[in-house]
C-alpha cells in the first residue's frame, strides 16, 4: 500500500481538531466526561441502527430507535459511579430505571406500530446493548482510582486526575496504535491481514502494536507509572482495538457501506472513529477487574 501524503494530511488535520474536543471532555472534569461519552454514545448508536437496518433489509419504527437508545443510555449509566454525586443526588440512582423503562417501553411501541417485524433484525439491533451501551458504560466504571502509580508526582494537584488515567491509557494506546499500524503499514505493508479489510496488513498491525507499548512503556516510567500495569494496557488495548476495527469493517461490508457516517473528513462516523475502543474497553476491564489492584 503506497504512502499517500494527500490522504494523511487531510487525515491529520481531522485529527488535530479531534484530538483537541477528547481531551477536553476526558480532561476537563467528570461531568464533561461523561458529557463526551453519551454523545459518542448516541452517535454510534444511530450509525448502528442503520447499519443493522442495511444489513437486514428492513427499516424500523422510529420509536423502537429511540427506546433502544434511551434503554441503552440507561445501562450506560448505570455504570456511573460515585464521582457522579451531588449532596446524594446520584447520576445512577435516579436517572437509571427511568431512563431504561422508557426505552423499553419506547421499544414496545415502535414494535407494534410496525407494519412488519423482522425477529432477526430485531435481535441485532439489541446486540448493540452490548456492543455499544455495555463498552461505554464500563467505559464510566473505568473512571476509578487504581493502585497505578508508584510515587507522587507534580499533576497530581490536579483534581481528579486518578480517575481518568486508565480511560486516558486506553484512548492513548489506540491513537498510536492507528497512527503508527498506518505509518508502517503504507511503508512496508506487504501481506494482507484479512479480506475483511484489504488496506491493513500483517507489518503495519505488528508495527503499530510493538511501538504502542513502546511507547507507553516510556510515557509511563517518565511519569512514574506502573510500567508493567500500563504496557499490558497498551497490549491488551491495541490487540483488541485491531479486533474491533476488523469487527466494524465486517459490519460495513455486509451492509454494503464505505463508512459508517461522515463527521470527520478522512475518519467517516462515530463507529469508524471509536470502533477499537467497543472492544478494548471491555477488554480492559477484565485486566484492571481481575488481576490489578484497585482501591
Amino acid at each position: 500500500m503506497a504512502f499517500n501524503w494527500q490522504t494523511f494530511r487531510t487525515r491529520s488535520l481531522t485529527a488535530a481538531v479531534f484530538v483537541v474536543l477528547m481531551l477536553a471532555g476526558l480532561l476537563w472534569n467528570q461531568w464533561s466526561f461523561l458529557i463526551l461519552f453519551s454523545i459518542i454514545h448516541f452517535g454510534c448508536w444511530w450509525e448502528y441502527v442503520k447499519l443493522v437496518e442495511k444489513i437486514r433489509n428492513t427499516t424500523f419504527h422510529i420509536y423502537f430507535k429511540l427506546g433502544l437508545m434511551l434503554a441503552g443510555y440507561g445501562l450506560m449509566l448505570w455504570f456511573c459511579n460515585s464521582v457522579y454525586e451531588i449532596n446524594d443526588y446520584t447520576i445512577r440512582k435516579n436517572f437509571f430505571l427511568p431512563l431504561s423503562v422508557s426505552g423499553f417501553v419506547l421499544m414496545g411501541f415502535g414494535i407494534f406500530l410496525q407494519h412488519k417485524v423482522q425477529l432477526k433484525a430485531l435481535g441485532a439491533a439489541l446486540l448493540g446493548m452490548l456492543y455499544i451501551s455495555l463498552s461505554w458504560g464500563l467505559m464510566m466504571d473505568h473512571q476509578r482510582e487504581y493502585f497505578i502509580s508508584k510515587v507522587d508526582v507534580g499533576f497530581q494537584s490536579i483534581p481528579g486526575w486518578h480517575l481518568i488515567i486508565v480511560p486516558c491509557a486506553i484512548i492513548f494506546s489506540i491513537w498510536i496504535n492507528d497512527t503508527m499500524a498506518y505509518i508502517v503499514g503504507s511503508l512496508i505493508g506487504r501481506t494482507p491481514l484479512s479480506k475483511i479489510s484489504p488496506k491493513k496488513t500483517v507489518e503495519g498491525t505488528l508495527g503499530g502494536i510493538i511501538l504502542a507499548v513502546i511507547v507507553a512503556a516510556f510515557i509511563a516510567r517518565l511519569s512514574h507509572f506502573n510500567v508493567v500495569a500500563i504496557v499490558i494496557i497498551a497490549l491488551i488495548s491495541s490487540v483488541a482495538g485491531t479486533l474491533g476495527d476488523l469487527l466494524e469493517s465486517k459490519l460495513k461490508r455486509m451492509a454494503g457501506v464505505k463508512d459508517s457516517g461522515h463527521i470527520m473528513p478522512g475518519h467517516g462516523g462515530f463507529l469508524d472513529r471509536f470502533d477499537s475502543l467497543l472492544l478494548a474497553i471491555p477488554a480492559v476491564w477484565m485486566y484492571v477487574n481481575f488481576f490489578l489492584d484497585k482501591s
